[in-house]
Order: structure tokens, then C-alpha cells, then sequence
């Protein structure tokens, strides 16, 4: 059974938040691990694709998101869940050719509403409303 792209972001949101966790975990068991409750043990391609890229990336995507911030805000100060899914989005964004911008941002805030709270989620809305 293969798994939703839907899905696979929230599997990749749960791999990044487990490797900003343990910086010395392995992608792959991570991936492993998130899989072990669903009905297939395959890892979908999606999956890396998002993880690793937002990693390879994050030094763009933090400085996109700093531009976004206000002059009282840092990306230290930001809820780790938030910066994530942040991260995330903003990655499809910019490197994923067959994912619209504006679903970029619908998926990244059905995971903030998953993840984190409402003030959150309009938080990230209004960081990715700028970038369309």
C-alpha cells in the first residue's frame, strides 16, 4: 500500500523533529522507525527527498524565514515544531517543480494544526502568505 504525499509530509515533519532531537540518529532508521506502525515497511521517495533537502537547504530556508520575521523575533525564539514545519514548506517551495506554492502552504498548516496550536498555525500562514 503506498503512502499519500499528505502523509509522507507529516512522516517527513516527524523525521526532521526526531533528527533536530538526536543530531546522531541515522535517516534511514528514523524512517524505519516512523514506518514500523504503518502498513508498509517501504520507505516512499518522497520521503528523503523532503528530509534531506531540508537539511541540505536549511541555511537558505532559516535565511527565508528570518526575512519574515519581525524585528523582535529570531529563529532561536521560534517553537521548534513551528521552525520545522516552516523549514518544510518553504523547501517544497523552492525545489519541488510539481508542488504548487499554495499547497506548500495548505499542507504546512494541516500539519501546524496537527502539531501545534491555532495562534501557531496563523503564525506560519502569515510567514508563507509572503512567500507566494
Amino acid at each position: 500500500m503506498s503512502i499519500s504525499r499528505h502523509d509522507t509530509r507529516k512522516l517527513a515533519f516527524q523525521a526532521l523533529f526526531a533528527l533536530n532531537s538526536n543530531p546522531d540518529a541515522l535517516p534511514q532508521d528514523v524512517y524505519e522507525a516512523l514506518l514500523e506502525d504503518e502498513a508498509t515497511t517501504t520507505v516512499p521517495a518522497y520521503l528523503p527527498e523532503l528530509v534531506e533537502g531540508v537539511l541540505t537547504h536549511q541555511s537558505e530556508l532559516d535565511a527565508k524565514i528570518d526575512q519574515y520575521l519581525s524585528s523582535n523575533w529570531t529563529l532561536a525564539r521560534l517553537n521548534k515544531t513551528d521552525l520545522l514545519v516552516l523549514r518544510l514548506a518553504i523547501y517544497e517551495m523552492l525545489y519541488v517543480d510539481d508542488v504548487p506554492a499554495k499547497v506548500a502552504l495548505d499542507e504546512a498548516l494541516q500539519l501546524a494544526k496537527e502539531f501545534s496550536d491555532d495562534k501557531s498555525r496563523r503564525f506560519i500562514n502569515g510567514v508563507l502568505s509572503n512567500l507566494l
